[in-house]
């Protein structure tokens, strides 16, 4: 089974092609330009490095968030007007799940942490089971830093801008239970995402793209300014 899959939920932008669990092709940028820009060329670019037709596709994966309002907007209607134009079924990955899949391996908590602004985060908690199952030990937020970091009692692996943003306070908080993950792992790769896909897709946990929708966990500050109008 091909599956193309794509983040777009952060600053940096990924594509990847996957036969099954079978790393075929991925792309990653992080030049700060508007993926609106960059993701339809790189998903081009993909499919003619690979020799694959984009029309051979079985799968469309992508993350649909907690991240940037803007970049999951433009992540998720490339996807579904890809997944609409060639009759495929799309799968939809939380952005936090890929960032903390990063770390699968770590015995201790993994705190997957995006940066929300105000100091506060779009965060998690996973601890890892046998077979490289991430369990889910605190449900995804968006939270104020210093709250979530006060119910944290063992030691815990933090990856993402969030946690890089915040590294100092996490540090002074949780000064012998706080470790961070390289910079190679604090980034969402599409790879990621497209194995956590294909996870899905055997579970049968399959949507139509128009059923597609981003995950914000909050309002954006133009619905905020609408509301209190």
């Amino acid at each position: 089974m091909l599956i193309l899959a794509l983040d777009t939920s952060t600053q940096s932008a990924s594509v990847a092609l996957l036969d099954d669990s079978e790393i075929l092709c991925e792309i990653n940028i992080n030049l700060g330009v508007n993926h609106s820009v960059i993701v339809l060329p790189a998903i081009h670019d993909l499919c003619r490095i690979s020799h694959i037709e984009i029309g051979n596709i079985d799968l469309f994966a992508c993350t649909r968030g907690p991240g940037s309002f803007t970049g999951l907007r433009v992540g998720i209607s490339t996807l579904k007007g890809i997944a609409l134009a060639t009759g495929k079924p799309v799968v939809g990955v939380s952005t936090l799940d890929a960032l903390a899949y990063n770390l699968v391996n770590s015995d201790m908590l993994v705190c997957p942490m995006l940066d929300a602004r105000k100091n506060q985060v779009y965060t998690a908690l996973y601890r890892t089971k046998p077979d490289n199952i991430l369990e889910i030990k605190e449900h995804e937020r968006v939270v104020d830093v210093r709250d979530f970091l006060s119910n944290i009692d063992d030691k815990t692996f933090f990856v993402g801008d969030g946690a890089m943003k915040h590294a100092r306070l996490i540090h002074d908080s949780l000064p012998d239970k706080s470790f961070f993950a390289s910079r190679i792992h604090q980034s969402v790769r599409a790879v990621t995402v497209g194995l956590l896909g294909e996870k899905k897709h055997k579970k049968g946990d399959l949507l139509n793209p128009d059923d597609l929708t981003p995950a914000y966990l909050r309002l954006s500050e133009a619905e905020i300014s609408l509301f209190h109008k």
